[in-house]
């Protein structure tokens, strides 16, 4: 099967966003791409999570065109290639319809740097896309610009938009900036939140570099 391993984890992550609680129903999108075969796999359209078999994933190119899959391919191939096109550094994409990033997303707010954590971006502050009609080359579009050398943006009145080098790393980052986001809406519920600085900021992700254990030689 063409790209079966890519097919299979954008089955397992699917259900595990799913079951996380990062979007309902049918909503919401994965895909990994294959940068040697120039190939993506991407979650099809309107299909459950749990329903959703390794061959159901569709494998197309960027330029819109099926390689392989019996499915329509989700509404959100642009979004996802635009990032692929535009980010040489990301091999994974997850689009999600989370509660806190999608009340961000509808209230067109930035989210700044309220917690530490939110340096796992690449930066300091989350932006929110321009709004563009859902399934749009647009809408594709505006989440690049929006969100720069970073991995996150919210899409206005729509959702979040996560990247990273693979769905592991990439489903952490959507699930860090929506607990993330649910802490600046509860303070800003409150009071007024202090922000950490650029220069702290820095700091925080320097010492990120030596989080964890030591990767086996």
């Amino acid at each position: 099967m063409l790209l079966e391993q890519e097919r299979i984890d954008v089955v397992e992550y699917g259900k595990e966003m799913f079951s996380k609680g990062l979007t309902n129903g049918t909503s919401g999108n994965i895909s990994v791409y294959n940068r040697e075969k120039k190939l993506m796999a991407i979650s099809p359209s309107g299909v459950g999570y749990f329903e959703t078999k390794p061959e159901d994933v569709v494998v197309m190119d960027l330029d819109g065109n099926i390689v392989d899959g019996k499915f329509k391919p989700s509404s959100e191939v642009h979004l996802h290639s635009e990032v692929y096109r535009n980010k040489e550094d990301v091999n994974a994409v997850v689009h999600t319809h989370s509660d806190n990033s999608t009340v961000m997303g509808c209230l067109r707010w930035e989210l700044p740097s309220v917690h530490y954590m939110l340096g796992a971006i690449g930066g300091t502050t989350v932006h929110c896309a321009q709004y563009a009609t859902f399934g749009s080359l647009e809408l594709g579009i505006n989440a690049v610009k929006a969100m720069g050398p970073q991995k996150a943006c919210f899409l206005a009145n729509h959702g979040l938009l996560v990247c990273d080098v693979n769905l592991k790393k990439a489903l952490a980052l959507a699930e860090k900036v929506e607990w993330i986001a649910g802490i600046y809406l509860r303070t800003r519920s409150v009071g007024d939140p202090v922000i950490l600085d650029d220069e702290e900021m820095s700091r925080v992700r320097e010492r990120a570099k030596s989080y964890g254990q030591p990767s086996k030689a």
